[in-house]
């Protein structure tokens, strides 16, 4: 299975999800996570610590391919249509994380309006959602979803976890001093358990 995570904006939490769904991965069979970011964001967690997995640049991803069952691709940000059009062609399933603000979702709809010319598989995920009172995570949903936008039903809730995590160089199951790891993880292992679904369905 190889999933790509893209994205047309920073700060969406794109590394940060390429990071969960391959630790869920790898419970399943061996995984690699490639890093194309030019800011080689995976790369950095992983040499904080200790990720359960290999993590790799782009540039040696053939190389160790053959070894792994499960390849996720953390890309670039902004990708070109050109490039957007070959990350759709390489993968089985593209995900599209963004966060609930107006800005992250004006380029997601620049994507997904680009995806749709391009055509290909494709989920998007609401990331970093601030906890109630707040609304804007169930106002996002229902924007997408009045777009007829495919949109995951699991959602990444907004917690300091992550930022530990990475700072610890750990998937957010593991960091430590923080109360909200476990909550960070079970919406990652929602999220994968759903990829890992529609990736089957469509075979």
């Amino acid at each position: 299975m190889i999933i790509t995570v893209a994205g047309f904006k920073g700060g969406v939490g794109k590394t940060t999800t390429a990071v969960h769904l391959a630790a869920y991965l790898q419970n399943l069979a061996p995984t690699m996570l490639v890093d194309g970011d030019s800011n080689r964001s995976a790369s950095l967690w992983a040499s904080h610590g200790s990720l359960p997995y290999r993590v790799v640049p782009e540039g040696q991803a053939m190389k160790f391919s053959r070894e792994f069952e499960h390849i996720v691709i953390d890309t670039g940000a902004r990708p070109s249509a050109d490039e957007l059009r070959d990350l759709v062609g390489g993968c089985d399933l593209l995900v599209l994380p963004t966060n609930p603000e107006t800005m992250s979702l004006d380029a997601l709809l620049q994507t997904t309006e680009a995806l749709g010319q391009i055509g290909g598989r494709y989920r998007i995920l609401l990331t970093l959602v601030p906890p109630p009172p707040s609304r804007e995570g169930a106002e996002a949903r229902a924007l997408l979803v009045s777009e007829g936008l495919p949109v995951m039903t699991a959602a990444i809730r907004q917690t300091s976890a992550f930022r530990h995590a990475s700072a610890q160089g750990v998937p957010v199951q593991r960091a430590r001093h923080t109360r909200s790891a476990k909550t960070g993880w079970l919406d990652y292992e929602a999220a994968a358990r759903e990829i890992v679904q529609v990736v089957k369905e469509q075979g």
